[in-house]
């Protein structure tokens, strides 16, 4: 049985599309569709039933799912052990935004100090054509950045940050319940909007500016802490990174609303590195996504 066959199967069950698998798995739709279609001609069933865009397990499926994510998970364990086999440098430089620095890499860190103990690891915070640019010089040996296209650096999809809005306890908004609200309900509130200069913002900011009455932005910040400060002592709204927020939902202080326009706005993390290196390194970080099912295995 073909690994690659098993592997866009357990992707498009956990991303719920062939074209989202595709573009994880860094190949074509038909090439993803191929995929599934030999899976099924070698288990003699289908494993998928589409109605129109979506896409459910069928009762096949649903049997094979857990045995798909066993081997895939063995294969790359396995895949592991052998890549670590080599020559571990002492020190390992690793980039990565700011973001990511605050609300990902005291986990990431702890991970890599477990799987090699005797490893000395040196954090470098920066923007992301920064850290680029430290790679290809090789003053860093990975990083954790928001996109890049360049032949000469491999990137690895690592985790997507949804990006929803969020108000204080006792706003008007968090009462009306769970659910989805539209964006126009938030046409005459305050807000604060905070902005890294990712291009992930764009589909945001046209959703904003596709308002009739666009809600009164007062204060602009670059900078996450000062803007969920701000957001809990009243002062407005905010759209936020959901790992930025994390402690604060947990406490109460910071409400989600679900904004049906924004749906599906996400922060888009990856791990790049020079093609080929530090692959050992790569592979074990793939296998977390902190607080989440791991990312590279998908179970």
């Amino acid at each position: 049985m073909n690994i690659e066959n098993i592997e866009a199967f357990v992707y498009i069950n956990h991303y719920g599309s062939f074209n989202k698998a595709a573009d994880v798995l860094y190949i074509s739709q038909p090439t993803v569709t191929a995929r599934i279609q030999s899976l099924e001609r070698e288990l003699d069933c289908r494993v998928f039933d589409r109605l129109g865009k979506q896409i459910h397990l069928t009762e096949k499926g649903r049997q094979f799912l857990p045995y798909a994510q066993q081997i895939l998970q063995v294969y790359q364990s396995g895949k592991h052990q052998i890549q670590s086999k080599g020559l571990v440098p002492d020190e390992l430089r690793i980039g990565s935004t700011v973001s990511v620095s605050n609300y990902l890499m005291p986990h990431l860190l702890l991970h890599l100090k477990s799987a090699y103990p005797n490893l000395t690891l040196k954090l470098t915070t920066a923007p992301t054509e920064a850290l680029i640019d430290k790679l290809k010089a090789k003053d860093i040996d990975l990083a954790f950045i928001r996109k890049v296209v360049n032949p000469a650096i491999q990137a690895y999809p690592f985790c997507e940050d949804p990006i929803s809005l969020y108000v204080y306890e006792g706003h008007p908004l968090a009462q009306s319940g769970p659910g989805r609200t539209s964006i126009q309900s938030i046409r005459e509130e305050t807000l604060v909007f905070f902005e890294c200069g990712s291009l992930d913002w764009l589909r945001l900011h046209r959703v904003l500016e596709s308002m009739e009455q666009p809600p009164n932005i007062v204060y602009q910040v670059d900078n996450l802490e000062t803007a969920k400060k701000l957001v809990i002592r009243k002062a407005g709204i905010c759209f936020l990174p959901a790992l930025s927020v994390q402690d604060e939902v947990k406490a109460g202080t910071l409400i989600r609303v679900d904004i049906a326009e924004t749906e599906g706005i996400s922060l888009r993390t990856s791990l790049i590195s020079l093609n080929g290196e530090h692959a050992g390194f790569v592979e074990s970080l793939l296998e977390i996504v902190p607080g989440k099912t791991p990312n590279r295995l998908i179970v």
